[in-house]
């Protein structure tokens, strides 16, 4: 099968585009934009679907226009000619190569939630100081890999360590796919390497926890009851001006019937604050609300298991030599600066081929 029908298999192209000029013409019904809430699924929709079929179509002209370089070589009648028209085809084709491979990734992200936007939350484990700088480490790789990839971060909470770091971070990140592509990141991290917070130099292995959760939709109904839920307030205690910092606009919701408890500290209002932590809480319920077994409530709500040795998904080693290695996958580098600059999509792509095969 051809690198054209592989993708138009993958993307079921035919029923994607009746399905797009379907939503069009909902859009040109008279009233349509008369319910706001209705014209905005249907162009969040539309525009959905023409995210998939945009780079089909791109890779598809690209292929004729391939074929067609190729063809004018062969017809050259000049041996130099030809052979220049041969590799300016070849190096078309080489980028083609490439654009495939990335929708065909893209083919891996159908999951009920992967076109979701995206919660991350951030948790120091075992380390103390160290575990707390290794969480803004994460922190900080996630942010590089989301300007990277165009996906809008919003920080919603941030508890700082008592010496340096951070305790936990929880942020919201949109974008196309977002939550298909940073579910892979669910689990306990690992990090070994000389602690600068030591004096004598030794070599310390701290760990943190990454929790990814996809947002709802608005029209998946979850009911919170006010009886279930203790809804604290508290000063900000991060960054954000005088007024975050001097007024109790900081929010700390705990479901009690699960114990989940969601914080929210970023917005200078308070009724706003509540507002975000509610859409992260219902997140969370309706992940677990929609399974079935208690493995997949786990896999939906985050790695629970002890944030310590023996539990990490990924290592990242900086001495005595550096690596970083997927225990799931075994997919493994020795380039450490690059991934803690954001580069983790070999790793993200090595975990979503292991989930499909």
């Amino acid at each position: 099968m051809g690198a054209s029908q592989k993708c138009e298999t993958i993307f079921d192209v035919a029923n994607r585009e009746n399905a797009l000029a379907e939503l069009q013409k909902k859009q040109a019904v008279p009233g349509f934009w008369s319910n706001q809430d209705s014209a905005k699924a249907v162009i969040d929709e539309a525009n959905h679907q023409r995210d998939i079929l945009e780079p089909f179509t791109k890779l598809e002209k690209g292929l004729q226009d391939v074929q067609l370089l190729f063809q004018l070589a062969k017809e050259e009648t000049d041996p130099l000619h030809s052979e220049q028209a041969m590799n300016d085809a070849a190096a078309e084709a080489d980028g083609l190569e490439s654009a495939f491979q990335t929708i065909e990734m893209r083919s891996l992200l159908g999951g009920k939630y992967d076109s979701n936007d995206a919660f991350i939350s951030l948790h120091s484990g075992a380390g103390g100081t160290e575990s707390c700088d290794w969480v803004e480490m994460l922190f900080r790789m996630y942010r590089r890999y989301c300007e990277a990839n165009n996906f809008k971060i919003e920080v919603l909470d941030v508890q700082v360590g008592e010496e340096a770091g951070i305790k936990s971070a929880a942020f919201s990140v949109s974008g196309p796919n977002a939550y298909g592509f940073l579910k892979a990141e669910r689990g306990v991290h690992r990090l070994v390497r000389i602690s600068p917070f030591d004096s004598n130099k030794r070599r310390h292995t701290t760990f943190a926890a990454v929790d990814v959760i996809p947002e709802i939709d608005d029209d998946v109904e979850i009911d919170v009851s006010p009886d279930d839920i203790r809804v604290d307030t508290y000063r900000s205690s991060g960054a954000g001006g005088q007024h975050v910092n001097k007024t109790d606009s900081a929010i700390r919701i705990t479901h009690l019937p699960t114990g989940i408890v969601v914080t929210c500290q970023n917005e200078r209002s308070q009724h706003k604050n509540r507002e975000s932590a509610m859409k992260v809480l219902k997140a969370k319920l309706a992940a677990v609300q929609h399974v079935e077994n208690e493995q997949r409530i786990n896999e939906l709500r985050g790695d629970l298991r002890a944030i310590e040795w023996g539990n990490q998904m990924r290592s990242y080693v900086f001495q005595p030599y550096t690596m970083v290695k997927d225990h799931r996958t075994n997919h493994e580098t020795g380039d450490v600066v690059r991934v803690m600059d954001g580069d983790i999509d070999d790793f993200i792509q090595a975990a979503l081929k292991s989930i499909d095969s």
